[in-house]
Formats: structure tokens, sequence, C-alpha cells
């Protein structure tokens, strides 16, 4: 069972998020709500919330304020914001925070759910104590220096997409976060979202698991590799995890896929 607490002001937003979240994983949530940062500091002082989603823009105390209290709190907690284009000021301040992501507004579904599975793996991991604290575990974020709000010329932005796409390819079987792959282009995990987005037209978690899939899928053509060894093999040492995440994409579990493709043959 996993504990969630979700903050937005609107409203309606939060209502529709929340219902997505109940359709999707059920009983093995228990969510929480609340209207303002500073409620969502109440609540989560009270509830210890294994995954806090933030929208950035609250009245009385902000989504980055929010989760700042919360990290002192819980160096472990997962934290997820929800955010607009426009709100990226908040990037610099947002540096610290080590956010497991970006959901920008309105987040689609696939993004929503790959962000979701990721951020209830690292709760498990958290849980059972094979995870390391989010807190000196990782290096220090991008270059705080660099300007959220700047406009990356085409060829510039195709470049930099290169790059990334070079680094999950050559990285996917590892444990690799959004976060690292902003130090490698020294961005702040905010803008370096913000970029992915316009480069990808997805963000990190979503992009990241589809290059694992679709390395598993080839993977899965040898019957001599065990599904498990598929598992790690692009990057996932839960072997159930992997069959949940797969099974997601492609709509079938890994022996279903690899026992539909012999059949083919």
């Amino acid at each position: 069972m996993y504990r969630i607490l979700l903050a937005d002001d609107e409203q309606i937003e939060r209502m529709a998020l929340a219902r997505r979240l109940v359709r999707h994983f059920g009983d093995s949530i228990i969510l929480s709500e609340a209207v303002n940062g500073a409620e969502a500091l109440e609540v989560f002082e009270r509830e210890r919330s294994q995954i806090v989603i933030l929208d950035i823009a609250m009245p009385e105390l902000n989504g980055v304020e929010a989760a700042e209290q919360i990290r002192r709190l819980d160096p472990d907690c997962v934290i997820i914001f929800l955010t607009a284009y426009d709100e990226f000021s908040y990037a610099k301040r947002a540096i610290v925070i080590r956010a497991l992501d970006y959901l920008l507004k309105p987040c689609e579904e696939e993004e929503l759910l790959a962000v979701m599975e990721e951020a209830m793996r690292l709760a498990d991991c958290h849980g059972s104590g094979q995870g390391q604290s989010m807190a000196g575990s990782r290096m220090p974020e991008g270059n705080p220096d660099h300007d959220p709000e700047e406009q990356m010329e085409g060829d510039a932005r195709r470049e930099v997409a290169e790059t990334i796409r070079e680094y999950i390819r050559n990285n996917y079987m590892k444990e690799i976060s959004m976060q690292d792959a902003a130090r490698l282009l020294h961005y702040s995990d905010a803008y370096f979202c913000k970029l992915f987005k316009q480069c990808f037209d997805q963000n990190f978690t979503t992009y990241l698991t589809k290059v694992r899939v679709n390395e598993a899928r080839k993977l899965l053509m040898n019957k001599n590799t065990s599904v498990k060894d598929v598992s790690i093999q692009v990057g996932y040492f839960d072997s159930n995890y992997f069959a949940k995440v797969f099974k997601r994409i492609t709509g079938m579990l890994p022996s279903e896929y690899r026992d539909s493709q012999s059949a083919q043959k």
C-alpha cells in the first residue's frame, strides 16, 4: 500500500488527477489531498506520505517551498512536481529538492503512469532499505546559473537531443535518472525537464521506459535468456516490476510476448 499526497489549489484539476490515480492503482494506494502548500505540509507531517505530488504554483506556501520542508523531514520521500511551462522561474530553488520528475500540465496518461510506477519502485526500495537515500546518494545538481527561461535555438536543441539519446542508449541498463542526464548537460532539473519535453514530446521517465521495453523485446527473442536476466539487462532489477511495466506498454507479460513471437515463426 502506497501513501500518496496530492496537492493542487485548482479543485477541478486535483479531482481529475485523483480520479486517474484511483482508477489505475485502486486499492494499492491511500490517497490524501491538500489545497495548498501549507496544508500539504500539515498532511505530510501527520501521514508521512511516501509519494508527494505538488503543484508548483499554490497560495500561502508554493509547491517548491512545501517540498523544501518535506525534504528536510524525510530525505527519502519521492517528490513529483506538477507545473506549467511559464512556471520554470522556480527552477533554481527546485534544484536542491531532487524531484523524481516534473509532470507538465495537462499531463498525459502514459507519462503519469510511467512516473508513478517509478515512484512506487523507489518507495519500495526505500522501505526495504535496498535503495540509497536521495540525500548524499546524488551528486550536486546541474549548474544553477543556467537561465531556465532561455530559449534554445533549433539547431542547438537537436544537437542537445542527440546527446541525450546517446546518453540513454549507452546507459539505459543502469540506474539512471533525470538528474543524471541534467548534470551531464549542466542544467537544472526543471530546465532540463522543459528542454527534454521540447525535444522528445514526452518526459524523461516515459522515454527511458520505452527504450528499456524496446530493448527487452529484442532480448526476449532469445529463448535461452530468462525473463529475469532480460529484466536485469534492461535496467530493472526487480523482475516483477519489469513484468508490470512491460505489460502496460505491450499488453502482454514478457513470457506471453516471447510465446507470441515464437508462434509467428
